[in-house]
């Protein structure tokens, strides 16, 4: 049996011949006999048709698709995932590419579509690392991680002075303000150096 699988990220895309028509169209002209299609946007890996498909696809079957992409997002998962198919004896036919299976050729384009992935994954490191440097490089005070969540200061005062009076307590305060108890205890240490933690005692 062969199949195709035909994927959009939304179903108004027709950009480039990547609608779903056009790809099942040109996957039947390729001899798949069943098509799946799958409809999904942003990021989510939720494909019910692709899980329908992998669990009705056997041994000695063929799966079309007209790009690599298709099949996922990311190339390392799309690599595992050609992966195991081949080693279910299944042939995978990439379009714009070439064809994937237990030969020593399907097995070479199986060696340079995890290069490809190997790539991706550097470029992004490398991308990333850039960045990170061009933001060094702009300003000498950036530090990496979570930016620092910003709070109101007038009403912290409020809050501090009800906390102080045993009307509210560390808990409800810093709720209110939007912060965690750690972040409370971190603005009460700057704004009043040398008083940690200490406090009135109601300050669960």
């Amino acid at each position: 049996m062969t199949y195709g699988y035909a994927r959009v990220s939304s179903i108004g895309q027709s950009l480039y011949g990547t609608s779903l028509d056009e790809q099942e169209r040109e996957l039947r002209e390729h001899g798949a006999e069943v098509v799946y299609r799958d409809v999904f946007t942003g990021t989510s890996a939720d494909r019910p048709e692709l899980k329908n498909l992998l669990q009705s696809i056997q041994s000695g079957d063929t799966l079309i698709v007209r790009k690599m992409d298709r099949l996922g997002r990311n190339a390392e998962d799309i690599i595992h995932l050609i992966k195991e198919l081949v080693s279910r004896d299944i042939t995978v036919n990439i379009l714009n590419m070439g064809i994937a299976n237990n030969t020593m050729m399907g097995r070479f384009m199986v060696t340079i579509l995890s290069g490809v992935a190997e790539l991706e994954h550097d470029m992004i490191v490398e991308r990333f690392n850039e960045g990170k440097a061009a933001r060094r490089a702009a300003n000498p005070d950036y530090r990496e991680g979570r930016k620092p969540k910003e709070y109101d200061n007038a009403l912290y005062s409020v809050l501090a002075e009800k906390v102080d009076d045993g009307i509210l307590s560390v808990a409800d305060a810093a709720r209110e303000l939007g912060v965690s108890r750690a972040k409370w205890y971190r603005i009460k240490q700057d704004r009043c150096p040398g008083q940690g933690n200490s406090g009135p005692a109601y300050q669960a």
